[in-house]
């Protein structure tokens, strides 16, 4: 285990020894974990960069906004399950 030095404002040192003290852990814990939690951040951003590349290349190529449906398209669909429910509705009843 690396031992460091790090010098800080005398108000930020008292404020770190109550919040250990509160936690029941001391501010070298405080720190130690503060800086494995910038590690395992930058491990879970990579993560995320690589899941983004993965999923932007398994999208097609040819792919183009314009051929989703349109917003038209998309209510009249919604309306016409609904349509095809009640009727399923009123022809068990």
């Amino acid at each position: 285990m690396a031992n460091i030095t790090v010098s800080v404002p005398d108000e930020v040192y008292r404020d770190a020894r109550v919040r250990a003290a509160e936690r029941g852990s001391s501010v070298s814990a405080l720190v130690a974990d503060y800086l494995r939690s910038l590690s395992d951040r930058e491990a879970e951003l990579a993560w995320r960069e690589a899941l983004w590349e993965e999923v932007r290349s398994q999208v097609s190529k040819d792919f183009k906004a314009s051929d989703n449906l349109s917003r038209e398209e998309l209510y009249d669909r919604a309306a016409r399950r609904a349509e095809a429910e009640q009727a399923r509705e009123r022809a068990v009843h």
